[in-house]
């Protein structure tokens, strides 16, 4: 039963970014956001386009993914890349940290100390950056999405009112513009 809720869970994430890739291949100056359950997917739209155009981006990836796209299901922005940048670039400045003041044998390492292990961190950090976003790819693909559909057929596909976190969102990703955001709840049935 779980293992069946985790499959329908990565079928809706890998629709969810397909979704998003279609909407990529025809739209520009756009931002969105989503998220997935074993019911379907929620995706917030930041920018100009139009209820219809989400509509027809989710029947073409539902689509494409059914006729053998399922590369369609990664992407590079996804919330598990990201996340694994952030935790790959903290262990590694923790890292750098903590094997400075065990070089020095220190508890505590003073401001100078500090200053001089700064680069060391900040290059050890920036490499940490460079080899992360294919590592959470990878990590996305084998354990988030999912991009065969199997036998998951879309139920609805319909606008919502945006919820407090999608305000949110919208403040962060267009930076207090007056970019719209919409909102749409994507059902889906296995």
């Amino acid at each position: 039963m779980l293992a069946q809720i985790i499959s329908r869970v990565r079928r809706n994430h890998g629709l969810e970014h397909a979704t998003i890739h279609v909407l990529s291949e025809k739209h520009k100056n756009f931002s969105a956001q989503g998220n997935s359950n074993h019911n379907g997917f929620s995706l917030n739209i930041y920018g100009g386009i139009s209820e219809s155009d989400v509509t027809e981006a989710v029947e073409e990836a539902y689509s494409r993914m059914k006729k053998g796209e399922h590369h369609l299901a990664v992407h590079p922005n996804c919330g598990t890349v990201l996340l694994t940048t952030a935790a790959m670039a903290t262990v590694t400045a923790q890292a750098t940290f903590a094997l400075e003041r065990r070089r020095q044998k220190q508890s505590k390492m003073g401001f100078f100390a500090l200053l001089n292990v700064l680069p060391t961190a900040v290059l050890a950090v920036v490499f940490a950056l460079i080899i992360s976003k294919p590592i959470g790819v990878h990590l996305q693909a084998k354990y988030t999405v999912e991009g065969d559909l199997k036998e998951m057929e879309l139920l609805s596909i319909k606008q919502v009112q945006p919820s407090a976190v999608t305000r949110l969102f919208q403040l962060l990703l267009t930076g207090g513009s007056q970019i719209s955001a919409k909102s749409y709840r994507i059902e889906t049935v296995n």
